[in-house]
């Protein structure tokens, strides 16, 4: 058995080094393609491999035809829509995240962006503090969740909508349920977006939602861009100069955002919410670790393609 290890933005020598300790002792054989330039290189490499772990990096119908004998995909963190899982599905190939193991990592990213948005961006001018201020977490999951205790810790009043969790759920952990999105918008001046890039959820943040925010209002995306109908958030923040967007996803309009919002508007340069040392490690092993746990025992826990 070989698993293929394909990363455009390597994973940190340590997460390899354990990559290699899970799956080696389990007789297979661990090979590398990282920093690679362009996609025939990836479809050379899959075409003698069972398992392939990847990043950001893109598995369409091209790879899946490419890899004949491949098994197993995972995708080393928790969002993967960077995988064709129709088209896995018809090449009988399982795929599989690792949730949780960046939450931590993307739940500081999302504080952060919060307390340079409050605090004007660091210009030098006088801001405002969190502490007593309403956050709104639109999905609670394994982020959203950590968002709700670092928030707290700041002194947030913190409130979740999620359209298929109990109130009972959010409640124990000392989070105030909504029942609707309408009414965690009207509720909060910060919103800290969890929303995963699905068919149905794309432009789910548009003008109704946004422009309906209490005075001051800030959203944080550390998700994705597809969520947010950008050209419904140009006419919020035309009408409105109180409003502010922050977020590590570059929207399509971002030389517009820049240049009309100048104060108002932040992205990073690229997706930094699992860009630390322990969150690479993290979900690295543990992808490896899910290969070997399919491949010997035909484990399927989080497997997201039907």
């Amino acid at each position: 058995m070989k698993v293929l290890v394909a990363t455009e933005k390597p994973f940190a020598a340590v997460a390899v080094k354990g990559i290699r300790e899970a799956v080696e002792p389990a007789g297979m054989e661990c090979v590398l393609l990282e920093k690679y330039t362009d996609k025939a290189q990836l479809l050379d490499a899959v075409k003698d491999v069972d398992a392939l772990i990847v990043r950001s990096d893109k598995v369409d119908s091209e790879v899946l035809d490419a890899a004949k004998q491949l098994k197993i995909v995972v995708r080393a963190g928790a969002g993967y829509d960077n995988v064709d899982l129709e088209a896995a599905t018809a090449h009988n190939v399982c795929v599989m995240n690792t949730p949780g193991q960046n939450s931590n990592a993307v739940a500081e990213l999302a504080l952060g962006l919060m307390v340079y948005g409050v605090r004007s961006m660091f210009n030098g001018s006088s801001g405002s503090e969190l502490l007593g201020k309403k956050l709104g977490i639109h999905a609670y999951g394994n982020i959203g969740r950590l968002v709700a205790r670092i928030a707290k810790g700041f002194g947030m009043e913190v409130y979740a909508y999620h359209h298929s969790r109990p109130a009972s759920v959010i409640e124990a952990d000392g989070v105030k349920a909504v029942s609707s999105a309408e009414e965690l918008y009207k509720t909060c001046q910060f919103i800290s977006l969890h929303v995963p890039s699905r068919p149905e959820t794309k432009n789910l943040i548009g003008y109704d939602l946004l422009s309906g925010m209490p005075k001051g209002a800030m959203l944080i995306n550390t998700a994705r861009k597809e969520v947010v109908n950008e050209a419904d958030l140009v006419k919020v923040m035309e009408e409105r100069p109180d409003f502010k967007y922050l977020t590590d996803i570059m929207p399509g309009n971002h030389a517009e955002l820049t240049e009309k919002f100048a104060g108002r508007y932040f992205s990073t340069p690229k997706k930094m919410g699992a860009q630390t040392a322990e969150a690479n490690i993290n979900a690295g092993i543990a992808a490896a670790n899910q290969i070997v746990n399919f491949l010997k025992n035909g484990n399927r826990t989080f497997q997201v393609n039907k």
